[in-house]
Order: structure tokens, then C-alpha cells, then sequence
């Protein structure tokens, strides 16, 4: 099931890069809910390729058709299938690319693992498989802000060596984010960003970046000891994103550099309730969710593909000169914002639902044994 994520929200994507088209099939979301195309179709348009000068020249639509599970534009709560078609695939373009692995791309180990290659494009292994994840993540972010009203967004605070001042995680919006056009809201490192972004395009080179995110409105109680952890799925579900290097949840690394006196966050009563005075766990303690804003950062490698001639080794073992013909990102951390977001939203809501069948199971056998 290694095309599967989540156990009560379960999203399985399917397709390939270069194929006849990308999808995902949705298993778990409740009955009732509204939902079309249009819910599904302003996340992908944020992941769209060809939609500007910073990004892939690939030129998709990517419209989405949900095939099942609605009725009249209402949840059925059976499986629901999404489905966008390519229409400008290309898998010609990676002839060159067949006599050898590329440098720092998945041929090599997928090749060992099964004995073939996708003809383009990677297959599986390319990041236009992430918008299955994208629609999926969208369909999982209605239900989140329908039911507790929590808010996902995530934005560019890092490409090469330009890092963006901190962002005020409780007012930021995707409005804010998309108005740069490298998904930074600081207007000055995002200028810096671009100009960045542009010398490596030049060079036919790439740089990589991080994307930020903060999980607004999350309840306390999320999270399953001691395996299922909030931070473990957070994780599991990022590092799951093509071209993901690294993931840290609040303050990080940077909580190895620090003294307990330094980091602990103290609680305090406000508005009746307990509070964290400061929030560096990002939201999560001892795995569950405190009710603080969740918030983590996520690392992106340089874009593997490369327009300029890479040495390397072909298949025989002999040395070849690979010139890449394929349309890639000069920085895949830009148009990874809303990927980012899909798979918080899916995580978290496989987290809620864990957590509101254990209270409807204790619930219940509460008031059977007259507890509650």
C-alpha cells in the first residue's frame, strides 16, 4: 500500500508524470458534506505548472473531474475519485536520459527495485504525482475548516541562502503568500528570492528553498502515543513529498543549541483556559496536539534536472554526457506551497478522526455504564 497514506482518511494516488493522467481516490470522507470541482480546483491552480517565468514551462490545465462518491454536488461518504487528465506530456523528451541514471533522480534505485523504467518523466517518482496529494489535500481542508475551523498555510521563507524574516502565523493568508511571486510575504527577501532564482535559471542551475507552515486552530488532543504521533505523521506525511530533504517541527535543530530554562514553554490561564505562553514545541507535546498553532518547515533539494551537460555513468558502467531535454522547476520549493498544505490537511484529519471515534466510543460506554 505504499501509494496509500492515512488509516481513517485514506488517500491513494495513482499515475504517472508522462501517463494519460494523475489522480486520487478518497476513502473516509464523511457523508453530507458539499462539495465540487470548485473546491478542489483553486489549490490546484496554486500547483499548476506554467504560470509564470519562476516555474516549470509545462503547459496544463490541470481541471479535475471528480468521477465518485457525490451526488448532486453532496458527499455520499463512499470512495471519491479525482481525477485530472495531462495533456501535455512528453516522455520523448527523456529519450536521452535512457542509456543512463540521472544524477540525483530515483532511475537508479527504481530500476533495481523493479526491474523496469516509467518511459518519462520518472513515473511515480516525479512531483507531478504530488497533485493527486494536492486535490486529495483540498477535499481534507473542508472538512478541517467546516468542522473545528482550523486554517493551513504555508509560505516560501528560504531559497538558497536568502531567508525571510519570521511571518506572523496567526494572521498570514494564502492571499498574502501568492501575491509574491515566489510565495514569500516579505516583499524585500522575496525580491532577493527572485533575483536568486533568476541568476540560477541563467546558469542553467537550480537552488532549493524551504517552505514554512502553520496549522491554525488545531484542538488540543491530537495524536496517538506512542507510533502515531502527531510529529511522526507530520513527518511521515512530508518527507513522503518528492524532493523533501529534511522536516523540523517548531523550533527544530535549533532546540539542540538551547537550555531547557531557554526553550520550555511555560503555560499560562488566559480567557479560562491553559495556555502556552510561548509556542517553540510548534504545537505538539509529547506527540499530541496542545492547541497551540502547529507549525513546522520543510527543506526542498535543488531541482535535480539541470539544463546544463552533467558527466555521469550510463548503464554499461561507462562514462556519458547527459543533457536533460525535460521542463523542471529552477526551484520546486515555489509551487511545493500547496503540496505542503494537502498534507498537513490529510494528516490532521486522519489524526481528528482517530481522536473523535475514541470520544464516540468513550462516549457511549460512558453512558451504557452510566459514567457520563
Amino acid at each position: 500500500m505504499s501509494s496509500t497514506f492515512g488509516e481513517h482518511f485514506r488517500v491513494t494516488t495513482f499515475g504517472e508524470s508522462h501517463g494519460a493522467g494523475i489522480g486520487a481516490v478518497i476513502d473516509g470522507c464523511p457523508p453530507g458534506m458539499e462539495l465540487d470541482e470548485a473546491d478542489i480546483q483553486g489549490q490546484l491552480d496554486r500547483r499548476r505548472p506554467g504560470t509564470g517565468p519562476l516555474v516549470t514551462t509545462r503547459s496544463e490545465s490541470d481541471r479535475v473531474e471528480i468521477l465518485s462518491g457525490t451526488e448532486n454536488g453532496i458527499t455520499l461518504g463512499s470512495p471519491i475519485a479525482l481525477l485530472v487528465r495531462n495533456a501535455d506530456a512528453k516522455p520523448a523528451d527523456y529519450a536521452a536520459a535512457a542509456g543512463g541514471p540521472r544524477p540525483s533522480h530515483a532511475d537508479f534505485p527504481y530500476r533495481e527495485k523493479y526491474g523496469l523504467l516509467s518511459a518519462g518523466g520518472g513515473g511515480r517518482s516525479s512531483a507531478r504525482e504530488t497533485l493527486g496529494r494536492v486535490a486529495a489535500g483540498a477535499v481534507a481542508g473542508k472538512v478541517l475548516r467546516l468542522a473545528w475551523g482550523i486554517e493551513i498555510v504555508a509560505w516560501v521563507s528560504s531559497i538558497e541562502n536568502v531567508d525571510a524574516p519570521g511571518s506572523d502565523m496567526d494572521t498570514l493568508t494564502r492571499e498574502l503568500v501568492d501575491r509574491s511571486p515566489c510565495r514569500c510575504p516579505d516583499p524585500a527577501a522575496s525580491a532577493l528570492m527572485v533575483a536568486a532564482i533568476e541568476a540560477a535559471k541563467a546558469d542553467k542551475d537550480s537552488v532549493g528553498g524551504i517552505v514554512s507552515c502553520a496549522c491554525r486552530c488545531v484542538p488540543a488532543g491530537w495524536g496517538e502515543p506512542v507510533f502515531g504521533k502527531l510529529d511522526a505523521l507530520l513527518a511521515h506525511a512530508m518527507l513522503s513529498i518528492p524532493a523533501v530533504r529534511g522536516f523540523e517541527l517548531g523550533s527544530g535543530f535549533a532546540a539542540s543549541r538551547m537550555r531547557g530554562s531557554a526553550h520550555n514553554d511555560a503555560f499560562v490561564a488566559q480567557d479560562g483556559r491553559l495556555r502556552a505562553a510561548t509556542n517553540r514545541a510548534g504545537g505538539s507535546l509529547g506527540g499530541v496536539s496542545s492547541g497551540e498553532t502547529v507549525w513546522f518547515r520543510v527543506a526542498f533539494k535543488p531541482t535535480p534536472t539541470i539544463g546544463r551537460p552533467q558527466e555521469t555513468a550510463g548503464w554499461d558502467g561507462g562514462p556519458m554526457t547527459l543533457e536533460s531535454r525535460g521542463r523542471h522547476d529552477p526551484c520546486v520549493a515555489i509551487r511545493a506551497v500547496p503540496v505542503v498544505e494537502a498534507m498537513a490537511a490529510i494528516a490532521l484529519l486522519d489524526l481528528a478522526f482517530a481522536q473523535e471515534s475514541r470520544l464516540a466510543v468513550a462516549g457511549r460506554a460512558g453512558r451504557r455504564h452510566g459514567l457520563i
